[in-house]
């Protein structure tokens, strides 16, 4: 609520009609109507298990990440609700991360299994979520701004709570009341440079298809009311408030997840060891969304593979902790947030029987962490600012830095 309160637009002369899709669309939606206090309506559609009880907002739920035929009702519904608005009209879109899954809408000639497959492809593919989200835009009737285009000549005011690097307004669940969306020129480019199999349908289409002219986004607004950078700054804040030193490294960070989980691991080591940039205790946070390229049929989503390839790098050091976690509290479809790895994971799943090389190559992150017990489970947070990272370092690994560190503090 404190997100949304003091940014309402101004209420329209005629109907304020509700839409929006994402993970924490719903809790969004219950926001606005306490603030709003005002005559609403309309439908916002969430995963499953993710609904809250709203008065004049319908609250719909679909199938995330991969799409159902319940997202297919809740893309009609939308449709439905913006098509017949005026100039005098007012839409609110609440949008947020998942929102590309949660509102399918095809066009002629691609089913629902299709985009299923899409997805599954995409998913799996190791693309940066921008590619991904660019790719699914070719493929719906909604996104790329085509949903504010429906509702016009109505005014459309979007508040996006962000779970892209770098909180580019327009690819954050695909954009659908936010201009912007690529040629098919550069859709088939990066098809070919990710050198991604489309679904026949998908590719017979995309062959085929010709650009549509940009749609008049004159009447739209949009403030971005949420996002990793601010999470991340919170998280500093509460930090320094108990005197640790804090690093925000990035809050932007892609990449395959167990080659960026060196990096971090590097830089955490040289933290402990040198004292620089700053010294230990101290802790070092990044944001940001990492991809896994899916070599095998395990379980685990980026963050949970993310701390497998950590803890292998972190070997033989002591006095350094981790949390990695989907800000949502679902790492890629399991139940889990993330996962919390410290400088002894390894050996304590050698002495379990486990190894985590094996676990690792097999991307069965999950099965390790939940056979040692260090797995980070939330439940549905009802936010999606990406994922959330935070490395604790308790002291300088080498004798004279601890020595340098007892200085420091005592002065």
């Amino acid at each position: 609520m404190t997100a949304l309160q003091g940014k309402l637009p101004a209420r329209p002369k005629g109907r304020t009609v509700v839409v929006g899709a994402g993970k924490g669309a719903a809790q969004l939606a219950h926001a606005f109507e306490k603030l709003w206090a005002a005559p609403c309506e309309g439908a916002v559609v969430t995963r499953y298990g993710y609904g809250k009880v709203c008065n004049n907002i319908e609250i719909l739920e679909a199938a995330h990440p991969v799409p159902d035929a319940a997202g297919l009702k809740a893309a009609h519904r939308m449709k439905e609700l913006v098509g017949p608005l005026g100039p005098e009209d007012l839409v609110v879109a609440l949008i947020c991360g998942g929102g590309s899954s949660l509102l399918p809408a095809p066009p002629d000639g691609i089913s629902l299994a299709d985009l299923q497959e899409l997805n599954r492809i995409l998913l799996a593919s190791g693309a940066p979520i921008s590619v991904m989200n660019d790719i699914r835009k070719c493929f719906s009737t909604i996104n790329g701004g085509r949903l504010a285009a429906l509702a016009a000549p109505a005014r459309v005011c979007t508040f996006i709570v962000s779970d892209v690097p770098g909180d580019m307004p327009n690819e954050v669940a695909s954009g659908p009341t936010v201009a912007g969306r690529p040629t098919l020129s550069a859709v088939r480019d990066l098809v070919a440079a990710y050198r991604i199999r489309l679904p026949a349908a998908c590719q017979a289409y995309l062959d085929q298809a010709n650009d549509e002219p940009h749609p008049d986004l004159a009447r739209t607004e949009t403030h971005i009311i949420g996002s990793s950078a601010l999470s991340l700054k919170a998280a500093a804040q509460a930090a320094d408030s108990s005197g640790i030193a804090t690093w925000v490294l990035s809050d932007r960070i892609e990449g395959e997840a167990r080659e960026v989980a060196k990096v971090h691991a590097a830089i955490a080591q040289q933290v402990q060891d040198s004292c620089f940039p700053l010294a230990p205790p101290c802790v070092l946070l990044s944001g940001g969304e990492t991809t896994v390229t899916l070599r095998h049929d395990g379980r685990g989503g980026r963050n949970s593979e993310f701390q497998l390839s950590l803890a292998l790098a972190l070997e033989g050091t002591s006095g350094i902790h981790a949390l990695a976690a989907d800000t949502d509290g679902i790492d890629g479809s399991e139940d889990n947030a993330g996962a919390f790895v410290d400088s002894e994971t390894t050996i304590r799943m050698r002495q379990a029987g486990l190894d985590p090389v094996s676990y690792l190559n097999k991307n069965d992150s999950y099965t390790a962490f939940a056979k040692l017990g260090d797995l980070f489970i939330t439940g549905p947070t009802g936010t999606n600012v990406n994922d959330f990272r935070a490395i604790l370092i308790e002291a300088a690994g080498k004798p004279e830095n601890r020595q340098r560190t007892e200085k420091e503090t005592s002065t």
